[in-house]
């Protein structure tokens, strides 16, 4: 099953698309990297590309930068094709796909200058102002070769911000970062959307981040978009149901079905049941049970979480 955004938001506001790709594909002898795709990123929005390591993220991402060419399909970014627009469109993106090409015997600041004068970039605080997006030192003494693997990726960060690009494409930038580290990174992204009006594309295998950070969700499964849509619209399709724990699962059924006329449950062991999408208050269930002779030691509401909800699209494991 593959959902898309509401067409009819995208025909009255089609203007408002920035990148989308139309059967998009990317094969390999026989296997399909990527199969038949159709992403839809807004303007002014965040849109999470959710998937498990190898599930074609970075392919997808390569396609819509025009580092690696589709076997089938089609990419445009902001209305136009990106064949034969590459020159105008391709300045207006910055991007983090794997790691720069960082000089190891060079600073972070002498790193960034020498990609500021091959983009002839002429705004002399660029480099001071993407640092200390970051939280990197200006002018510091210390090597690339001597960073972190965290510092490594803020200055891949600030290398894909430093031109004040219009739309940002983030391959896994929260790589490496240790839970302070991610929360500023994830910080500043938010900022440069809401505050900046940056559109931004982020793929990522760690839902918990995806779910602190998007606007809009593409769940992406061996090359497949199975599902696209507002992070608000998902929440509101995860589904909530209540966990009974009682002495007899059987007698619980009966009463159920007989006095509240809820069929929407299941029986999942001799006392555990799980009522889905119940229209009873819980307390009056609870007070039936005990007076009908059974004990109750549980009754709680469980709301599925973003890991359970991408387990059942995906008919399988969770990532991490």
């Amino acid at each position: 099953m593959v959902l898309y955004i509401d067409p009819t938001k995208e025909v009255t506001a089609m203007s408002e698309i920035v990148v989308e790709t139309k059967q998009l594909t990317k094969q390999y002898g026989t296997q399909k990297s990527v199969a038949e795709l159709n992403i839809h990123v807004q303007r002014g929005r965040i849109y999470g590309l959710l998937g498990r390591n190898g599930a074609g993220k970075t392919t997808t991402m390569k396609m819509l930068l025009g580092l690696t060419q589709p076997t089938s399909g089609e990419v445009a970014i902001w209305g136009k094709p990106l064949p034969g627009n590459e020159k105008k469109l391709l300045p207006r993106i910055g991007s983090l796909i794997e790691s720069p090409g960082f000089y190891p015997n060079l600073t972070g600041t002498e790193n960034l200058r020498i990609f500021a004068a091959l983009r002839g970039l002429k705004n002399q605080n660029a480099i001071q102002s993407a640092l200390d997006l970051v939280g990197l030192p200006y002018r510091d003494k210390k090597l690339f070769s001597q960073y972190s693997l965290g510092m490594k990726q803020r200055l891949a960060i600030a290398l894909a911000v430093m031109h004040d690009p219009e739309l940002l494409i983030l391959d896994e930038p929260i790589n490496g970062l240790d839970p302070i580290g991610i929360a500023e990174v994830r910080s500043f992204i938010r900022a440069l959307c809401d505050e900046r009006g940056k559109t931004i594309l982020i793929s990522s295998h760690i839902l918990s981040e995806v779910a602190l950070l998007a606007d809009d969700i593409g769940i992406i499964d061996h090359g497949v978009l199975l599902e696209e849509e507002s992070f608000a619209d998902l929440e509101a399709k995860s589904s909530k149901y209540v966990c009974f724990a009682v002495s007899d699962t059987e007698r619980a059924a009966e009463i159920l079905r007989g006095i509240f006329h809820e069929t929407q449950f299941r029986v999942q062991d001799g006392h555990t049941l799980r009522l889905d999408a119940n229209t009873t208050p819980v307390a009056k269930i609870v007070s039936a049970f005990v007076q009908h002779g059974l004990e109750v030691w549980e009754a709680a509401t469980v709301e599925e979480s973003l890991e359970d909800y991408f387990k059942r699209v995906t008919g399988g494991e969770g990532i991490a």
